[in-house]
């Protein structure tokens, strides 16, 4: 699954996962070209409605993003021209399409509500009564 339509077998749906099909689209380059890295991320083995699954889970999306914007895998690709921006876009990307509340929270708990809605993070709040 390295292209950049998203494309989930019915496992990975139901693994809450196969997020990352477009999600680490970290834009590098080969010579003179710019190459969109896409990298599969799984759920294998996980239970996402558990916090040490899903924080196991948000460490798996980091580390695509991370690899996705520096050298995709691939020896001849350099990394992104600003890697911070290309990293934080992947990772927003992913817990956005992830749509799993624990792994937004854990999210939310190393960024602001703006960094979560400039990537189109949905974020729930209840008002305390």
């Amino acid at each position: 699954m390295y292209t950049k339509i998203a494309l989930m077998s019915a496992r990975s749906i139901l693994g809450a996962a196969a997020v990352a099909c477009t999600l680490f689209a970290g834009a590098v380059a080969a010579k003179d070209h710019t190459v969109i890295v896409a990298l599969h991320v799984g759920t294998q083995g996980l239970d996402l409605s558990q916090p040490a699954d899903a924080r196991t889970f948000y460490t798996r999306l980091e580390n695509a993003a991370w690899i996705a914007c520096t050298h995709g895998n691939r020896a001849d690709l350099e990394p992104s021209d600003n890697l911070r921006v290309c990293y934080e876009k992947a990772l927003g990307g992913a817990v956005r399409s992830a749509r799993m509340p624990m792994v937004t929270q854990i999210y939310l708990a190393r960024h602001t509500l703006q960094q979560a809605a400039a990537y189109g993070i949905e974020v729930v709040q209840v008002a305390a009564k």
